[in-house]
């Protein structure tokens, strides 16, 4: 079996999991989340502790109980503490706020661009060039950078752009006559 299998999550208290037939849900003090858990990973429940354990010996059962682990383990993270990603604006007149379910960027285009707030996340600016994305779901705090930070990637000469607080940007040497 996968090596990241065979580590049990720990299910901190006020933590729920219920598994009914494929589909497995995740309650906890922040939230719910579900997965759905292919047919060949099983998953057992022995008090404060889940453990997944593969059908067959098959390498893709394997490949699928080392993926369903790490997925449950970030559930359970993201119903008891959450995930959050911060962003930085570099840039002369760079900020961003919010306003409602919008978040306004002024990224040095013609007009501001409004991103809407999916469900499930909140975005905070503490100040005018920081961006922090909140959410219980690792994959959507992620994709919602992601798509923050697309607007305007940081580029190599000046470094401006959106960037992520712990990115290291590469800057390149100006050309010479």
């Amino acid at each position: 079996m996968s090596r990241v299998a065979s580590k049990p999550v720990p299910l901190p208290k006020g933590v729920e999991l219920k598994q009914t037939g494929e589909d497995l849900a995740v309650k906890g003090p922040k939230g719910e989340l579900h997965l759905a858990v292919n047919r060949e990973v099983e998953i057992k429940v022995d008090g404060s502790e889940a453990s997944v354990a593969t059908r067959s010996g098959s390498r893709f059962a394997n490949a699928m109980a080392g993926t369903t682990r790490a997925l449950l383990g970030n559930m359970v993270t993201g119903v008891t503490d959450g995930f959050e990603r911060k962003l930085e604006l570099v840039g002369v007149g760079y900020r961003a706020q919010t306003k409602g379910k919008a978040l306004s960027l002024t990224l040095g285009f013609s007009h501001p661009v409004e991103y809407p707030v999916p469900d499930g996340i909140t975005i905070e600016t503490p100040s005018q060039t920081e961006i922090v994305v909140k959410g219980i779901d690792k994959q959507k705090v992620g994709q919602v950078a992601a798509e923050i930070r697309r607007y305007r990637p940081p580029e190599p000469y000046k470094g401006k752009g959106v960037r992520y607080s712990d990115e290291r940007v590469v800057m390149k040497e100006a050309k010479k006559k």
